[in-house]
Order: C-alpha cells, then sequence, then structure tokens
C-alpha cells in the first residue's frame, strides 16, 4: 500500500472521523445548515507534477536530498488548521474532494432528470450538510439503539447486540468478516478478530511514560464528557468512564501489536467454527452471525486466537453496567459526526486535536463529499471517472505499468543473491500479476441501499449494513477477482497478495502523482516508482510469502531466504535509526514492507525510464527547467513525499502506521539507489551516497 492513511476512508461520520481521520483526511466539522455548508469556502489546485517552488537550490542534494527537492515546501505550504498534515497526497485530496462536491451540489440540487443513483448520492450528501436538521433532532434518530442497550438484562444477550451493532459499522467487542482463504486462494472464508479499541492500538493502553499516561486521561475524560452529554450524570459517567479504560486495557493486553499482525501466519488459524465457539463459554456466537446477516459457516480464522478466551474472562469479569456503558460510548463515538454539535466537537476534541494536534475540525462540506464517496462510492466514482479520467490516460499507465513489469524481470534475472529455481517461481508470480488502473469493468449495484431525503444518521447506518452484508455474501461463493476494494476517487494504491493485483484509483493518477503535460522522466519518477513500490509489495517480507495464486506458500528455498532477511535487515537498521519526533524513532520492523517496497520500486521506475528514454532517443543529458531528466526523475521521486506535518501526527504515525514519514521515505530511499550519485555528481562518502547501503530489489 502507498499511503496507509489514505485508505481508511469513513463509512459514517463517527470514531473514523476522529483519530482514524486525523490521520487520514477526513476530520470532523459542524455545520449550520446546507444552505451554508455546501460551497466550498476555497478553491484548491493540483501541485505542479515538477514543483520548482519547493526545490531548495542552496541545499546539496548530495548532502540532504529531501531539503534540495522539498527545502521550500513547508514555507510555501502551511498546514491549514482542518488538517493534520499537509503533504502530494493532502493536496491532491482537496482537489478531488473538491471536485467530488461539485458532482454531488449538483445530484442534491434534485430535479426528475436525476437517475436513481445520483438520487442517493445527492440526498445522502444534502442530509449530511443539514446540520440544523441534525441538531433539531437531537439524539432522537440513535435513541432506538439507546434504549437497546438498555435493555440489556443479561450479559447472554451481548452477542446478538454486538452483531447488530457491527452490522451498522460500530466496532464493539471485536471484529467480524470475510476473506479470502490465505491457504486457498479461490476459497471466500469468514474470519474473527481482535477489536473493540477505542484507543489506536493496544500499546496505547500499556506503554509507559508521561505522554501515554496523559493520552489516557484525556481519553477517560472524553468518554465521561460523552457519555454525559448522552444523558449520564457527571459522576456515574466518570464512573463508567474509568471502568471502560480497564475493560478495553484487559483487551489490549491480548492483542496482537502492530508489527505482530504484519506477519500473515500469525493471523492464519482455520478451524472448525465448533471449536472457536467452544472458546467462548456462554456466548450465543450463531445469534450474533444472524443478526450480523452472516451466512453460517462450518469453518472459520480466527484470525487471533489468544484474544477471545481474553474477552469471554473480560466481560465475565466486568458489571453490566460498564459493559453497556462501554457499548454506548462506542456507538455514540462511531455517530458522533451525523449527532448535534456537541457530540461532534467533543468527539473531534480528543481523536483529532489530542491525538492529531489538528487544531480545527474540516468543512462539513468535505467530511460529507468523502462520506458519500466511502458510502456510495462506485456510484460517485463512475461520475468521477467520467470528468476526471477521460482520454488516454488508462492507456498510458498501462504502458508505464508494462514498462516497469519488464524492469522488474530484468532486476530478478540480474540479481545475485537469488538461486535460479526461486528466480523461476519469482518471475511466475510476477508474469501473474493482474492490473487494476483507474476503475472497475463493472460498476457496483446500489439499488437496494434505502437513502432517505433529510435522514443522514438513517442513512449513514444503512450504507454500513448494506456494504456489510454485501461483503458476508461472498462467504462461500467464488472470488470475483475484478472486485475493486477502493473507490475510484480515492488517492492512493495498493498491492493485494491474495489476489496478486496492483491497483490503482483515478483518484491517484491525477497531478502531481500523474500530469500528461509532464515529460516521462517526471511522471515515471512520481507514478512510475509508485508502481514500482506496489509490485515490489509482491516480493517484499509479507508478500514473498505469498505464490502466483495468491496462496500463502513458502516457494523459496532456505539459503535464499536467510539471504533475502539479511538483506532486509539493512533496511531494518538503516530505518529504525531515524528519529520521527522528540525521542520516538521509525519502528524499522513495523515499516519494513514499505520501506521495501520504497527502495524496489524506485529502482525499477528508474530503470524502466531509462530503458524507455533509450528506445525513444532521449538527451539524457539535455536540461528542462534547469536539470537533466536523470535528475528530473529523482527530484519528482523526493516531491512525492515533500510534506508539513504536526509533530502529534507525525508520532500517532509512527506508532501506528506502517509507512514512514514522508522525510524518511525520500531519504531513506535515495542513499541506496544505484543511479543517483552520477545524476547529481555525488562523490562516494557523502550522505547521500554512503560506502555502505542496502538493496533487496
Amino acid at each position: 500500500m502507498l499511503q496507509e492513511t489514505m485508505l481508511k476512508a469513513a463509512g459514517s461520520m463517527g470514531r473514523r472521523m476522529g483519530w482514524i481521520a486525523g490521520i487520514a483526511l477526513m476530520t470532523a466539522a459542524a455545520g449550520t445548515g446546507f444552505a451554508q455548508q455546501a460551497k466550498p469556502a476555497e478553491i484548491y489546485l493540483p501541485i505542479p507534477g515538477f514543483d520548482l517552488t519547493s526545490i531548495d537550490k542552496t541545499a546539496d542534494p548530495c548532502n540532504d536530498f529531501y531539503k534540495f527537492a522539498c527545502g521550500r515546501f513547508e514555507a510555501n505550504h502551511p498546514i491549514p488548521s482542518d488538517q493534520p498534515a499537509v503533504n502530494q497526497f493532502y493536496a491532491l485530496y482537496n482537489v478531488n474532494t473538491q471536485s467530488l462536491n461539485g458532482i454531488l451540489k449538483k445530484a442534491a440540487e434534485g430535479g426528475a432528470e436525476r437517475s436513481p443513483d445520483a438520487q442517493k448520492i445527492g440526498d445522502f450528501y444534502k442530509a449530511c450538510v443539514d446540520t440544523d436538521a441534525i441538531e433539531a433532532k437531537g439524539l432522537a434518530p440513535v435513541q432506538p439503539l439507546l434504549q437497546e442497550i438498555d435493555g440489556i438484562t443479561g450479559k447472554e444477550q451481548l452477542t446478538a447486540l454486538a452483531g447488530k451493532l457491527q452490522r451498522m459499522g460500530v466496532g464493539v467487542f471485536f471484529s467480524y468478516g470475510e476473506q479470502q482463504d490465505f491457504k486457498d486462494a479461490k476459497k471466500q472464508i469468514a474470519f474473527v478478530a481482535q477489536g473493540g479499541l477505542g484507543l489506536p492500538e493496544k500499546d496505547y493502553y500499556l506503554r509507559a511514560g508521561a505522554k501515554d499516561e496523559t493520552i489516557r486521561q484525556q481519553y477517560v475524560a472524553h468518554i465521561a464528557k460523552m457519555l454525559t452529554l448522552a444523558g449520564s450524570s457527571p459522576e456515574q459517567a466518570d464512573k463508567d468512564a474509568k471502568a471502560i479504560l480497564a475493560f478495553e486495557t484487559a483487551l489490549a493486553k491480548a492483542s496482537l501489536g502492530v508489527t505482530e499482525l504484519r506477519e500473515p501466519e500469525n493471523t492464519y488459524h482455520l478451524q472448525p467454527i465448533a471449536t472457536f465457539e467452544a472458546s467462548l463459554p456462554g456466548a450465543d456466537f450463531g445469534a450474533f452471525q444472524e443478526a450480523m446477516h452472516s451466512p453460517k459457516v462450518t469453518e472459520i480464522n480466527n484470525a487471533t486466537p489468544a484474544f477471545f478466551p481474553a474477552l469471554v474472562q473480560a466481560v465475565q469479569a466486568t458489571d453490566m453496567g460498564t459493559l453497556k456503558a462501554y457499548v454506548r460510548y462506542q456507538l455514540l463515538s462511531t455517530v458522533a459526526g451525523l449527532l448535534p454539535k456537541r457530540f461532534d466537537d467533543e468527539n473531534f476534541d480528543f481523536y483529532g486535536r489530542k491525538l492529531s494536534g489538528q487544531p480545527e475540525q474540516a468543512a462539513r462540506w468535505k467530511r460529507c463529499s468523502n462520506s458519500v464517496n466511502s458510502a456510495l462510492g462506485e456510484a460517485l466514482g463512475k461520475v468521477y471517472v467520467e470528468q476526471y479520467f477521460a482520454g488516454d490516460s488508462k492507456a498510458k499507465m498501462l504502458k508505464m505499468v508494462g514498462d516497469i513489469e519488464a524492469a522488474m524481470g530484468r532486476d530478478i534475472d540480474a540479481i545475485d543473491w537469488m538461486s535460479a529455481p526461486t528466480k523461476e517461481k519469482a518471475k511466475e508470480k510476477l508474469h501473474a500479476v493482474a492490473n487494476k488502473i483507474g476503475y472497475p469493468d463493472k460498476w457496483r449495484d446500489y439499488s437496494k441501499l434505502e437513502i432517505k431525503p433529510g435522514d443522514a444518521l438513517g442513512n449513514s447506518l444503512r450504507a454500513e449494513a448494506f456494504e456489510n452484508d454485501r461483503v458476508l455474501a461472498k462467504i462461500g461463493q467464488p472470488v470475483d477477482r475484478g472486485e475493486w476494494d477502493m473507490t475510484p476517487p480515492t488517492v492512493n494504491a495498493d498491492y493485494d497478495p491474495s489476489m496478486n493485483t496492483i491497483n490503482f484509483p483515478a483518484g491517484i493518477l491525477q497531478p502531481a502523482f500523474y500530469d500528461p503535460k509532464q515529460d516521462d522522466a517526471v511522471n515515471y519518477g512520481h507514478i512510475g516508482a509508485v508502481i514500482g513500490h506496489e509490485l515490489t509489495h509482491g516480493f517484499d517480507d509479507q508478500g514473498k510469502k505469498f505464490d502466483a495464486k495468491g496462496n500463502l506458500s513458502d516457494w523459496w528455498t532456505e539459503e535464499d531466504t536467510k539471504k533475502f532477511v539479511a538483506k532486509t535487515d539493512c533496511l531494518v537498521n538503516e530505518y529504525g535509526g531515524f528519529t520521527a519526533v522528540d525521542d520516538v524513532k521509525v519502528n524499522g520492523k513495523l515499516t519494513l514492507g514499505e520501506n521495501t517496497a520504497d527502495n524496489g520500486g524506485l529502482v525499477l521506475a528508474y530503470m524502466a525510464y531509462m530503458e524507455r528514454a533509450k528506445q525513444e532517443g532521449v538527451d539524457l543529458k539535455a536540461k528542462k527547467d534547469g536539470f537533466s531528466a536523470p535528475q528530473r526523475f529523482y527530484i519528482a521521486y523526493a516531491q512525492n513525499w515533500c510534506e508539513n506535518s504536526r509533530p502529534e501526527a507525525v508520532r500517532a504515525q509512527v506508532l501506528t502506521d506502517p509507512h514512514s514519514p514522508d522525510h524518511f521515505r525520500a531519504n531513506g530511499a535515495i542513499v541506496n539507489q544505484p543511479g543517483f550519485a552520477e545524476a547529481f555528481g555525488c562523490k562516494k562518502g557523502t550522505p547521500m551516497v554512503p560506502v555502505n547501503s542496502c538493496r533487496v530489489w
């Protein structure tokens, strides 16, 4: 995946508009009604594909290439008050959100000529931005669910309640869903896994130190405030909040950490459903599945088996009042963005302001535009593609993908650390990679999703349930290899090891990442490196464990695996030495896959560009904008990672995200590039051309 945070789109406007969104481009904002909120307050323009305004020519590219390529970016791009950071992803996200908003405002105007999809996206958006109506309704839209929670009389009823709420996107107690079978990629199976936490990940509950103690205290105060707003007395809310933290801490202790979760072997434990149910004494898992609208299954991937006995023990040890308060808080936090302003503001204050350092909530029109993209992404995306991804962009991208796949084939042939049998398997996998560019061949059908005018919360919950039902219905069915896991306007790209596909939505195939007006040197440095990045994911420390058919399978010789680990250990040590913020260092193991992909992807993109330039007779020494073609290539790559970030956001990223902070994604890869020294005339031993460098692919 290119940018983890960009993939975490909000389906509802609750917690996902808080800590996840605080890092990930989706933050909550209170509004004052449709008329005031429907129009963007400013015009967003794309950053040029080759950004001369960011280059600091006073910096030595051999000493600090990021400072050279991006040294003026921070001064030119102050962080907006409604974002935790600004970088190329945010810049394009803002442009795309603006484009989506134009589509949605037109759809929201109504009219008999609207198509069924236009009616749905227009009514969803119009209800979402109508904060006057949301304010007037108060808690009424969520009151039936709150009453159902309050009506629980025994713990045995919690499983069915959990199923009902999870179907609506409320992540109580644990996680449940559908996946391809790691060992048989033709099968779609059910999985169950750890979950139920309100803080970003387990170590937020367990780490010592003043910063984490403060966050936990703030979290308790936040829970208490949310419960008080919903009607609890301050005394009871404070008591419940402290007990909720204790309950979640018990779940955190039994959870795998973010680094452990990266290992597919750690999260694959296929077992008969009866075996799993035996780990849940006193719980009716069948009632949960029925409430989730899940098909009955005979087997299940118990992804985190140590978690469930601990969950049962924690539930048994916790009084019913605390469990009700926990579920009530989870519900309120999830839907806070579609409740009155006091809930929305409080939820943002903790998840956005305190965890990510973001001073203000984003404008309502931004949040609602992206909420529609999450709920009805292919209905909205179809119009987006027609307006913003026309012409020959897809054909040009496929040509570039072909160039970079050919470069990887040559790279596999040339590397000296891999044996012939493993190389043969590697090339088999490479040739089996499927490329998804721009948008799906078949658009999703939303005809059964009911969107009502003026029902903002109901629309969101029904959209969550619709998507849940669609996904769970795949269990036991043949795999649809044409299905997309991102909406067309998404500013991201990814690799799916079970599908063995690389995926590039139309949303990222825009300036600055892809600019049809720029020369190949710039585009291969920008989007070409992204293509190489995703392709390399198929051969990083995770992707290497899956074969050409997408099955978890060890296709490496033992000696080749040892050599691979030795080479990746070099990257672990390199990136683990970077200090991100204060005393927090980059986690070299957590970020290994992304760092491997950054390094390998850039090598492949450069190989592909040099071959393309040779075929087309490009004069590599000829200068444009004062730089040769190889120099433009490397500058374009580094400018993918120009950033200006709040320290709180960087801290949260380093603790939870498998991507290194942007600055290190630039320099961390540049120091390992065989073509860089010649391009900029750097001598061996300078900071950007160290005597010893890392190279996997």
